[in-house]
């Protein structure tokens, strides 16, 4: 995945070899003792230095134990030549294609969205401005994240595209690189931690020369998420929590690590697998659901569902449980943009902040009394 550019050995007087040596090095030090500004996200580092900075994207996908690094130059910056064989590429960017929908908000927030020349799929994107520009052809539907439009790629030529992978096998991207397109891995979908996930702004920030815009917006994230958790700081986790629902013939739960579970953590809720070790999900029996969630107090479901008759009518056994009979189910994912994209996928990842608020809301009503769910719907 790494860009190799071309080492040139010249012959030198031995003095200029040694003074070059001493220059590089001093360079290089420089990149080494710069101080990472990322706090946060476990798969970014960013190391700013005089006229670049160096991006580096750890662990991509699960089980990848790889990272990719880039450099990223402004104008007549000069880059040591121990960072030569890393991608370079240009800043401040022009035009980019991302392939995420967690992406879009980070380019709203920092007011680039005119910037965005492609992305694939473009039904996904819930965002009301970014569809305006899809909706008048400035944003080109360009394919699948793995079966990305080679040749309209080619033809819209960005500066950058953005995409992820999901192991280390993407012929598509392989052969992008080849056509001379600049590519960056991210891995903000990697991340469990919701601050972490948020703080990929930061990448952004840096891609379009707005670092100071990137950091105030992240700062502010991480001041609501810290007084939202301070509302709850007093209160007992005694509301206990069911979670998922079925695909097919399995229920899977987030696991302990999760992403999810940390928020019902940080709301002061009793999730009933916060002890199961890992991130992700687990697939388990209905059975087993039942027995451990049939008295739970609330029940976040997964699915898109309008209403408890809509969710019973999806499987008659979902009555069973105390949260459905009391109708204490919620869901986040019940809420779309104009062609069908969830907004809880969208921007959920970048304000978690307002995530975490809805949890807080479901279990602790009487803290935010005035507040309306951003992403929850209970469902009647």
């Amino acid at each position: 995945m790494k860009h190799l550019l071309p080492k040139l050995i010249f012959i030198l007087p031995f003095f200029v070899l040694v003074g070059c040596k001493k220059n590089e090095t001093a360079e290089i030090e420089k990149t080494e003792i710069a101080k990472n500004s990322i706090e946060y996200a476990a798969g970014l580092s960013i190391v700013k230095s005089k006229g670049y900075s160096v991006v580096t994207v750890s662990d991509p996908w699960p089980n990848a134990n790889a990272k990719f690094t880039y450099v990223l130059k402004e104008k007549d910056a000069k880059v040591p030549d121990s960072l030569q064989k890393y991608t370079t590429i240009k800043v401040p960017l022009e035009s980019v294609v991302v392939t995420s929908t967690t992406n879009i908000p980070f380019l709203e927030m920092l007011e680039v969205e005119d910037k965005l020349v492609g992305f694939p799929h473009t039904d996904y994107v819930s965002s009301e401005k970014t569809r305006a520009l899809i909706d008048k052809g400035a944003v080109k539907n360009v394919g699948e994240n793995e079966k990305l439009n080679i040749e309209q790629l080619i033809e819209l030529s960005p500066d950058l595209i953005v995409t992820f992978g999901v192991d280390n096998n993407n012929p598509t991207l392989d052969n992008l690189k080849k056509s001379g397109l600049n590519i960056l891995i991210q891995a903000d979908w990697m991340e469990q931690s919701p601050l972490g996930k948020a703080e990929w702004i930061k990448l952004y920030g840096v891609l379009f020369g707005k670092e100071d815009k990137a950091k105030e917006l992240f700062d502010k994230i991480v001041s609501s998420y810290d007084q939202a958790k301070k509302l709850v700081a007093d209160k007992p986790a005694t509301s206990t929590v069911l979670y998922g629902s079925m695909y097919e013939d399995i229920w899977y739960v987030a696991k302990g690590n999760s992403w999810v579970a940390q928020f019902m953590k940080d709301a002061h809720a009793n999730y009933l697998w916060s002890d199961l070790k890992g991130t992700g999900s687990e697939g388990l029996s209905f059975e087993k659901i039942l027995v451990k969630g049939k008295t739970a107090n609330f029940w976040i479901a997964s699915g898109s569902f309008k209403s408890l008759a809509e969710v019973e009518k999806a499987n008659p056994h979902y009555s069973q449980f105390d949260a459905f009979k009391n109708k204490n189910v919620y869901t986040f994912e019940g809420k779309y943009g104009a062609t069908g994209g969830t907004v809880y996928y969208e921007l959920a990842p970048s304000r978690p902040d307002l995530v975490l608020k809805d949890y807080i809301k479901i279990f602790h009503p009487e803290l935010l009394p005035s507040y309306e769910f951003t992403f929850a719907s209970k469902l009647n």
